[in-house]
């Protein structure tokens, strides 16, 4: 914004030196100060809406997460999924207020972990507002909801309650400090001694959203082992549909939508003109290309695998392709900034084929993720990171992170410094995730508070663990509630319900 503020003293050098003169100094300053408090006013209250309004769009990520969740498991485990949905968020609200912040951008600190902020202590500060928490708090709770689809059907509520807490309060901070505040040892936000003179460029996450929770799933999963039935005795792939294929294309659609708030919205402010540039370009371009490039990397990764499944498996899958957009999205979330319209469809591309080659090696593997977290946003996230050492444009690094000629793509004349920061981002938060997830369910799982009983998993926990099922229609003649379920002889646990003959909602094709 313009700066108004004046100097008495060059006035009256100006006008000379008078008492009407003097009178009219002193009148003119402080108008002209009045004005450029003003314009310093707005300028503040547009950005903090703008961020405000971004951190409600993240926030109606966590929807569209439950909506997925819901959908891609069986009826029987649709209460289950959808409260841990909702405790990933309120679980996440505290252990952020009262310590994720701080870990995380609790400015002055280390390279390593933030240590200001606590509880909001001294805050608002001129480093943020309370806007600024509310957007990393819908950061942190998004990277729970990874977690949570990777283990969804056979875990214990309790182990939720732990993991998620611990996730949001100290796991993703502490990264989200290394690649995100002024003073990580590799954020592309510092002033001065970048790594490799750029530090990694995770704008919005696919390493340190995406990778996390997807990295903390991986271990999750592989410390439970499969689902019963996930793989029969001689070891092959057995599908353990979903339930709802209208409830994943409604979370996909969701998720796409808040998904402008979670990339354009890291800009965190948008009234800020770029030197040297026309003064139709500034900030709110960066935020408009961002929103296309992230539009053109879901869409193209999508397509791709629409058509490359049909290859595949001979079906048209919707839920395939559901997967593939996001998919995409999480590998553009890196770039988006930075990259142009055109290489964001290479992204997509690439997405959608990291995706498909995730879930062939996971069943040659073993290893079972019902919603597929691990492949998407572990195996994505990764890729969009490797995506934006290689095709990450000079003019929009230097627009972005204040800079002048930083180095960029690999592919776009900027030699290899940023693809070998984007590496070594990989390789911290995988080694970063897996010795702090990594145990903390290995502990879980020998004081036998992580997997739930074999009968319980066979009955379903909305029964066993939630006192009820998430579905319930009247039969024919009115007079008895018929639960959407398998036969069971638990089933005349509920009182007033009759043993029902099966499951009437239809498979995912």
């Amino acid at each position: 914004m313009a700066n108004f503020s004046c100097s008495a003293d060059e006035l009256t050098l100006l006008l000379g030196s008078s008492a009407v003169n003097n009178a009219t100094v002193n009148f003119l300053c402080s108008r002209l100060d009045s004005i450029s408090n003003q314009f310093k006013t707005t300028s503040y209250a547009v950005d903090n809406t703008y961020l405000l309004f971004s951190a409600y769009l993240v926030f109606a990520m966590q929807l569209g997460f439950a909506m997925l969740c819901a959908g891609s498991v069986r009826a029987k485990n649709t209460m289950n999924i959808m409260l841990t949905n909702v405790l990933d968020a309120a679980a996440g609200g505290l252990s952020y207020y009262l310590f994720g912040l701080a870990f995380a951008f609790g400015e002055p600190s280390n390279g390593f972990i933030g240590r200001h902020f606590f509880g909001l202590k001294d805050y608002p500060s001129p480093t943020g507002d309370y806007s600024f928490f509310l957007y990393q708090w819908a950061f942190a709770i998004a990277a729970a909801g990874i977690t949570s689809g990777s283990i969804a059907e056979r875990t214990q509520f309790t182990a939720y309650l732990i993991y998620s807490t611990f996730l949001t309060g100290f796991v993703y901070p502490v990264t989200s400090h290394w690649f995100w505040s002024a003073s990580g040892w590799a954020s592309a936000f510092k002033p001065k001694d970048r790594l490799f003179g750029s530090g990694a460029i995770d704008f919005a996450g696919s390493g340190v959203v995406h990778m996390v929770g997807g990295i903390a799933g991986l271990w999750g999963a592989l410390i439970e082992g499969p689902r019963i039935g996930r793989f029969d005795h001689q070891g092959r792939s057995v599908a353990l549909r979903g339930h709802s294929a209208s409830l994943v294309v409604l979370g996909t659609f969701l998720l796409w939508f808040g998904w402008y708030g979670f990339n354009p919205g890291s800009f965190l402010v948008i009234l800020k003109t770029y030197s040297g540039t026309e003064p139709f370009y500034g900030q709110w371009s960066g935020v408009g290309r961002t929103a296309v490039t992230t539009t053109l990397a879901g869409s193209t990764a999508a397509l791709t695998t629409l058509f490359g499944k049909r290859l595949i498996s001979g079906h048209w899958n919707v839920i395939d392709v559901c997967n593939g957009l996001l998919g995409g999205f999480a590998a553009i979330t890196s770039g988006c900034s930075v990259v142009e319209p055109w290489a964001a469809i290479i992204c997509g591309f690439g997405a959608a084929w990291v995706l498909i080659g995730c879930n062939i090696l996971a069943a040659k593997l073993k290893f079972d993720d019902p919603l597929e977290a691990t492949q998407l946003h572990g195996g994505c996230g990764a890729w969009g990171l490797i995506f934006t050492g290689l095709f990450a444009r000079g003019r929009y690094v230097d627009e972005v992170y204040s800079g002048s000629n930083l180095p960029h793509g690999l592919f776009m004349g900027g030699g290899g410094r940023l693809l070998a920061a984007q590496i070594i981002q990989i390789l911290a938060i995988i080694g970063w995730v897996s010795v702090t997830m990594g145990p903390l369910f290995y502990i879980l799982h020998k004081l036998k508070l992580l997997r739930i009983s074999r009968d319980d998993e066979l009955e379903g926990m909305d029964l066993t663990r939630h006192g009820g099922f998430a579905y319930a229609y009247q039969d024919e003649g009115g007079d008895h509630t018929v639960y959407n379920r398998s036969a069971s002889p638990l089933s005349k646990k509920i009182t007033g319900s009759v043993e029902p003959t099966g499951d009437p909602s239809p498979p995912i094709v």
